[in-house]
């Protein structure tokens, strides 16, 4: 077990870069407190991770839904001492003029619009304990743009502003960083990169580096832009 067990709030945790998170907070000692949009995978969750550990569905992009999950999480226990707004969607490959307006708005809600949902909900708490770290994940393409997937890159640049934003709020005692987990083999790369998204590391891998890197930021990190450790 770890010395100092942490309270660990993770959207997105079924599949991918946050399946592979929780595997690496709970065999560290740590309570994962996750969620899905997919009943399945949080049944499968459940089924991997006993309790302290705990899944629900929650759709991130419904006030109403997250609003629910954090008041039972905090009516349980403290509020969380690591959030990590991971959960993210990217769309079809396309110049930005065949992006249709139902396909935009679904990439804004998810990937901003959910991450701003789970902070209204969470953070009040954290400030008021003046204890905790946020970690919004951006990506490379958060930093630098290419072709064809420029919704996408919107939606990262975005998290980048808004948490250097949110930095500045908070206590000194806490902290929020936007967090670049590089280039990684999941479905998503799958969906942009193809077969060559195999040339890059597995999530499990990533993940032995990326989870300790993750529970050590502080407050001395707070409104740095960084990146999971090659």
């Amino acid at each position: 077990m770890a010395e100092s067990p942490k309270r660990i709030v993770l959207t997105g945790a079924s599949r991918g870069l946050g399946r592979a998170m929780t595997a690496g907070f709970a065999a560290a000692g740590h309570q994962v407190i996750g969620c899905s949009r997919s009943p399945e995978a949080v049944a499968g969750l459940r089924a991997s991770f006993a309790p302290p550990h705990c899944f629900d569905v929650v759709d991130v992009t419904s006030d109403d839904a997250v609003r629910q999950w954090a008041e039972d999480m905090l009516r349980d226990g403290d509020p969380p001492d690591l959030l990590v707004n991971n959960a993210a969607i990217i769309i079809r490959n396309a110049p930005l003029w065949e992006v249709t307006a139902e396909e935009f708005s679904q990439i804004v809600n998810v990937n901003i619009c959910g991450v701003v949902n789970v902070l209204r909900r969470f953070v009040p708490a954290m400030v008021e304990r003046g204890v905790g770290v946020i970690v919004n994940f951006s990506s490379t393409w958060g930093r630098v743009a290419s072709p064809e997937v420029a919704p996408y890159c919107a939606t990262k640049f975005a998290i980048e502003g808004l948490t250097q934003a949110l930095a500045q709020e908070l206590p000194s005692t806490m902290a929020a960083v936007p967090f670049n987990p590089g280039i990684i083999n999941t479905e998503m790369l799958q969906s942009c990169f193809g077969a060559a998204a195999a040339n890059y590391p597995n999530p499990e891998d990533w993940a032995l580096r990326a989870v300790p890197y993750l529970l050590g930021l502080g407050p001395d990190d707070n409104g740095r832009s960084v990146s999971a450790p090659e």
